[in-house]
């Protein structure tokens, strides 16, 4: 087991699922980890369990990323700490429920997580990272940030907005040494689906991928230097394209004059 590290890894909702299993695979590769999750006596067990397994440093931050005070000790970690070289934004929250039969408290709860924490914690690490010319960035986002009609309206649309940033921050730290990776899941065998109201067993098995797999998958991607990557994709090119006609439009999304097919005509004076 080697002592060699590639820096520390700061992992949010990493307690169980997704995030509890990418603290593990990134503790294999050689980071120390700070884990960042609500339940403190669970984060210290997987503490525990990581530096048992891996030789790694791994410290702990119990906190509600929906709390502002919470929010900010964890920025100021991210501000303060020059060994941090990655933050893997994996915390969130989901519905599956329709718009109108939502709870409108809730779904603030959980634009505070999956938008603002985010958010927040991206623009903390940011300075650092391009100060020393090296970091990272994973944003877990969803499928449903491409396809919003699948489930809760306010899930997709945060789900978009991490999307949409992350693109943002890919433009603006390009060249500057600093990475930038959204993964975008399709339904995974986690808790959220339960928690979020439809247990994972009423979902068709063909389209529930495991999480350990999501996992491997998203930092095979990561590893092959993908911008965006979709697990459950076969086709990579499909990406491509939807991004290529995304980028076609761009130099004709704002004119001085509406489009001809609009059928505008022109007043005299």
């Amino acid at each position: 087991m080697s002592n060699a590290t590639l820096g520390t890894a700061v992992v949010t909702g990493a307690s169980t699922g997704i995030g509890a299993l990418y603290a593990d695979r990134l503790a294999r590769r050689g980071y120390d980890l700070v884990l960042v999750a609500r339940n403190g006596e669970r984060l210290r067990a997987q503490a525990d369990r990581l530096q048992a397994a891996h030789g790694r440093v791994v410290r702990t931050i119990a906190a509600d990323l929906t709390v502002d005070a919470d929010v900010r000790r964890v920025e100021d970690l991210l501000r303060t700490d020059d060994g941090i070289t990655l933050l893997v934004n994996n915390a969130g929250m989901g519905a599956t429920g329709p718009l109108l039969d939502s709870d409108v408290d809730k779904m603030q709860d959980m634009i505070a997580l999956n938008v603002t924490a985010l958010t927040r914690l991206t623009y903390a690490a940011a300075p650092g990272f391009v100060a020393r010319g090296q970091g990272a960035f994973i944003n877990i986002a969803s499928v449903v940030a491409i396809a919003p009609e699948q489930l809760n309206g306010v899930y997709g649309s945060s789900k978009a907005y991490v999307l949409a940033f992350s693109q943002s921050l890919q433009h603006e730290l390009a060249g500057k040494g600093v990475r930038v990776q959204v993964v975008l899941p399709g339904a995974t065998a986690t808790d959220f689906w339960q928690i979020a109201g439809m247990p994972v067993e009423n979902l068709p098995s063909e389209i529930v991928m495991r999480a350990d797999d999501l996992v491997d998958a998203a930092l095979a991607g990561f590893d092959q230097g993908e911008f965006a990557t979709i697990p459950a994709l076969e086709d990579g090119a499909k990406w491509d394209t939807y991004e290529a006609a995304r980028q076609a439009m761009q130099p004709e999304l704002s004119r001085a004059k509406p489009a001809s097919r609009y059928g505008a005509a022109t007043v005299a004076a």
